[in-house]
């Protein structure tokens, strides 16, 4: 789909010198996604066999967190024409005409540069390699194609999300191992139903700014539908974890009852016949979403802390 040509005459006068704060240049960064991803980076390079000097491993924290601003900066400066035709984000530094179009392409650049060569030069290659990737899979894979191309945008770009946990993981142990693939695939699998959860509320939005959201071009029945679906396999993916000897039965009691009620959210979301009742019930579900997966990831920090307590045999 090709881009949205005309600008709004905010984004016309962000061609004047930039007079931002360092406030508008951190929501560039997209701070609460950013939390997120160190959050759940901590835990892949916590729970990774051997040991990492703290100041390496605060580096490699650091470079997961920069390079992750980084996207978002790459992915508001290409999406600037659609943010401006949106409710949600027309507020954003540069469609509010704060910061111009060629400043947030040059500080994403520099931010990513610095990131994944900090990270290689300090910590390791394939660290850093999985910095880069993530990096270009969400600015150029899921930004630039993928988002305004299908409507499987966030299933497949979904994956730019979950990769951290290896990031943090490869960071101590130089290689990649089964339990980051697990984390992988939980976050792969919760990121559907969590955005679809936000873009059911903003289906109009992303028509009218030509994005092919499941909302838009299946609907919202459709759309209700998937979120079950990827719902309960996220369930059984989630209890990977536990299944593989990686976690105790603490892990395992919270990521059963834990999905379980992510597929209670999903079902009564399903079920909602009035509209107003849907959108509550997609807020609810957004929200728990989030809470689920902060959840089930500081469980798994919790339970490698405790160890033998819970009677798990290894990691």
């Amino acid at each position: 789909m090709a881009r949205t040509q005309s600008m709004t005459a905010p984004l016309a006068s962000s061609l004047e010198p930039s007079v931002a704060s360092p406030s508008d240049y951190l929501a560039l960064l997209k701070p609460r996604v950013m939390s997120l991803v160190v959050f759940t980076a901590l835990v892949g390079l916590v729970i990774a066999p051997g040991h990492v000097h703290p100041v390496i491993g605060f580096t490699a924290l650091l470079c997961i967190a920069v390079g992750a601003g980084a996207s978002g900066a790459l992915n508001m400066w290409y999406d600037a024409d659609v943010d401006a035709l949106m409710s949600r984000t027309a507020k954003r530094p540069i469609p509010a005409g704060v910061i111009a179009p060629s400043e947030a392409l040059a500080f994403g650049a520099v931010l990513a540069a610095f990131s994944v060569m900090t990270m290689m030069l300090l910590v390791n290659w394939l660290a850093a390699g999985l910095l880069a990737f993530t990096i270009v899979f969400y600015a150029a894979i899921y930004t630039m194609w993928l988002k305004r191309a299908t409507p499987l945008n966030i299933v497949i770009g979904g994956a730019a999300g979950a990769f951290p946990p290896m990031i943090g993981w490869a960071a101590v142990t130089h290689s990649i191992g089964l339990e980051p693939i697990f984390l992988f695939l939980i976050i792969f699998f919760w990121t559907p139903p969590h955005f679809w959860a936000l873009s059911l509320g903003r289906a109009s939005d992303y028509a009218r700014a030509g994005i092919p959201m499941l909302p838009v071009v299946s609907g919202a029945k459709e759309t209700k539908k998937q979120i079950v679906i990827y719902s309960i396999v996220l369930l059984p993916v989630s209890m990977l974890p536990w299944i593989g000897g990686f976690t105790s039965a603490l892990y395992g009691a919270v990521a059963l009852f834990g999905g379980a009620a992510m597929i209670a959210f999903a079902i009564k979301l399903n079920g909602a016949k009035k509209k107003s009742d849907a959108e509550l019930a997609a807020k609810h579900l957004f929200a728990y979403s989030v809470l689920y997966l902060t959840v089930l990831f500081a469980v798994i920090l919790i339970d490698h802390s405790l160890g033998w307590a819970f009677g798990r045999i290894a990691w």
